[in-house]
């Protein structure tokens, strides 16, 4: 009989190699799958990995949509570190998005220096008042921030559908659900000519560097650090929950509302009934295979912006469903949580 036993003291370095064996099982598992669909598995591979990167184009593309990945991943990772758990990043996206568009559809007639950043601000401050209502039900009545979070995804759904379905659609869109179009200063500056990668992208690599300080140099950071690895003796310490859950909450909201309003006011240009692909529930996956680190975060951003840009390739070379996208991401974090179980336990064999 197989059982798992837990190992005394398991390996740091590891488990730092496990994003890593992940991915290579990934990628050797996605291969037997073109091999079993009857594509070769060599152009299928270029297509997916290499193709996306071979132009300018392609890499602005790949740091365009790596930039709403971190955003969200980043504010995860503050608090998955202490035992919060967002799930409803996707959700707080969307409302960060409306909040932005709504400030846009409202001042956007006349031109104005202020009116971006005012639109960068709604979003954040809608991201974070859509992550305080689990904050404020996990505090007040003890209930799961998780399934409130991710209940909450669907509601700012269905909220965005009903405004562009109603009372922000275009009277000019030919009866499209869309809202107008945002003039050019309502609209995030590129970074350079011939690419989409938009100031967002910077907005994100700083945050990284800011999370990274406030996890490593600051008490709160700390505080909540200690919350996620001995819950006891943060309570022995006086250390706050509901501080923690608050905080922590509050800024993976903002995150993510930033990173929605940075696509309504970037590569979108307008409300539309999605504005996102599933990127709040990929970031997810992105702080885990990051080993919730700033650096890795980043790196698992790149690779995950890699898949979303392979998927669409495949659809279009190889003739394969959008589903492509969600096999890699599942095999991605699969692999993870296996490797993840390995480095905790060892596998021991009785009689």
């Amino acid at each position: 009989m197989l059982q798992l036993e837990k190992r005394a003291a398991p390996s740091n370095g590891m488990r730092l190699a496990a994003p890593l064996f992940a991915t290579l099982l990934m990628l050797v598992t996605g291969l037997c799958i073109f091999l079993v669909l009857g594509k070769n598995p060599v152009d299928a591979f270029r297509v997916f990995f290499i193709k996306p990167l071979a132009s300018l184009y392609g890499l602005g593309e790949l740091l365009l949509k790596t930039t709403p990945l971190l955003l969200c991943a980043l504010g995860l990772a503050i608090g998955f570190r202490s035992n919060v758990w967002n799930i409803g990043a996707e959700g707080q996206l969307t409302i960060g998005g409306i909040a932005g568009a709504g400030v846009a559809l409202a001042f956007g007639d006349t031109e104005s220096h202020w009116l971006l950043p005012l639109m960068l601000l709604a979003g954040v401050l809608g991201g974070m008042a859509w992550a305080a209502i689990p904050a404020f039900l996990r505090t007040r009545f003890n209930t799961s921030e998780i399934l409130v979070s991710l209940m909450l995804v669907y509601v700012a759904q269905l909220l965005l559908s009903y405004l562009v379905h109603g009372p922000w659609r275009d009277p000019d869109g030919y009866n499209f659900p869309q809202s107008r179009m945002f003039n050019d200063w309502e609209l995030l500056p590129l970074l350079w000519e011939g690419v989409r990668t938009n100031i967002g992208f910077i907005f994100a690599l700083l945050l990284a560097a800011l999370s990274w300080v406030f996890t490593t140099k600051t008490f709160a950071g700390y505080r909540m650090q200690v919350a996620g690895l001995a819950p006891a003796a943060a309570a022995y310490a006086g250390f706050s929950e509901r501080r923690n859950i608050w905080l922590a909450l509050l800024i993976s909201g903002g995150a993510a509302g930033l990173a929605g309003i940075g696509e309504v006011a970037g590569p979108i240009g307008q409300l539309q009934p999605q504005v996102s692909p599933g990127y709040g529930f990929a970031a997810i996956i992105v702080a885990f295979v990051g080993r919730l680190h700033p650096l890795g975060i980043v790196l698992a951003s790149l690779l995950m912006s890699l898949l979303y840009l392979g998927g669409e390739q495949a659809q279009i070379e190889l003739a394969l469903p959008s589903a492509v996208t969600g096999l890699f991401q599942g095999l991605l974090l699969f692999y993870l949580l296996a490797a993840d179980l390995l480095v905790n336990f060892r596998v021991k064999v009785s009689a």
